[in-house]
């Protein structure tokens, strides 16, 4: 009767910890590493830490909206398996960190309206001070110098980062992201649409979810969108905390950042530019300009991409950013 009772206990204890048990490759990235916090000129900034502490760091920045979560376990993954050390951060009023509840929140399309007749934004924060933010986190961290890493918004904060901490980053990879110069192709309207109904507040969580799937269905790669991903995604956003009139207030700091033709000009850092042939948000041409004004930037055109980064597209941006980082890795030891 004992080794039943025994046996019985063992089946229980191996059902109940299998998710504890269960091998690391298995686990999110996200799960398998704390989150922490560090306050930046009085603001709170969420990041967290992953890998050997003494392999050489990548910060990845996210872009609107976004939270760490965006740039998936397969990108991560892929840095992480390569031996790097990867740090990434929520931006401030978005995912975990400091929300600016007391803040005005106008309309995408009220903000949109403004900047068209030459009206700019004031924005309560400006991406100088999101770059900021980027920067003391390293600093948290110990780290001297970094590579950056920014997707969409994300891309143009790091882009401020490299400009303005030159002495702080070892290489510049700027993904989906753009100069904010005149006369660039515009998104698409779906694009736009989608953009601001995710800044929408008051909806239930299934809602919620199911407008963070039509987002990426609109704005994401057509060729390599996969509807489980992005809802599973979604769910993960939602548990840990989306905040849609945080969305405004950076998409003001991006009208008033402006042209920045020539903050771009004056990074002297090696620069990566990766960009999707399919982004209906911020179109192809938005990489190259950015790519011709950065000296030396190499850039690279992935097809059927377009403005997110599902796991097809991670592999084959891994492809080329691996090889970059290793290069710039053997540049600096030699």
């Amino acid at each position: 009767m004992k080794s039943i009772l025994v046996c019985a206990l063992r089946l229980v204890l191996v059902l109940f910890c299998l998710p504890a048990i269960a091998e690391p490759g298995e686990q999110s990235p996200f799960d398998r590493y704390p989150i922490h916090f560090t306050t930046v000129n009085e603001t709170a900034i969420a990041y967290q830490d992953m890998g050997v502490k003494d392999a050489e760091p990548v910060l990845l920045v996210m872009g609107l909206g976004a939270q760490m979560l965006h740039w998936g376990d397969t990108l991560v993954n892929g840095l992480l398996d390569a031996g790097y050390r990867v740090v990434l951060l929520d931006n401030r009023d978005a995912g975990l960190s400091q929300k600016f509840y007391q803040l005005s929140a106008p309309p995408v399309w009220w903000a949109l309206v403004r900047s068209k007749v030459g009206l700019t934004p004031e924005p309560p924060y400006t991406l100088g001070d999101m770059a900021a933010d980027a920067v003391g986190v390293l600093d948290a961290l110990g780290i001297e110098r970094a590579h950056v890493i920014g997707a969409s918004m994300g891309g143009m904060i790091v882009q401020v980062v490299a400009a303005e901490y030159p002495g702080r980053v070892l290489s510049l990879t700027s993904i989906m992201s753009s100069s904010g110069a005149p006369g660039l192709p515009e998104a698409t309207p779906e694009a736009v649409s989608a953009l601001a109904s995710g800044a929408k507040t008051g909806a239930s969580r299934d809602e919620n979810i199911a407008t963070r799937v039509a987002i990426a269905r609109t704005i994401g790669s057509p060729e390599f969108f996969s509807e489980d991903y992005a809802r599973q995604l979604a769910g993960r956003v939602m548990n840990r905390g989306a905040y849609g009139p945080g969305v405004v207030r950076q998409f003001q700091a991006i009208l008033a950042s402006g042209d920045r033709s020539p903050l771009l000009q004056r990074i002297a850092t090696p620069t990566l530019v990766v960009h999707g042939t399919a982004d209906p948000l911020l179109p192809i041409e938005h990489g190259r300009d950015t790519a011709e004004k950065i000296p030396g930037a190499t850039l690279v055109a992935i097809p059927g991409m377009g403005h997110a980064l599902e796991p097809e597209v991670s592999e084959r941006l891994l492809g080329y950013l691996l090889p970059f980082l290793q290069a710039r890795e053997q540049l600096v030891s030699q």
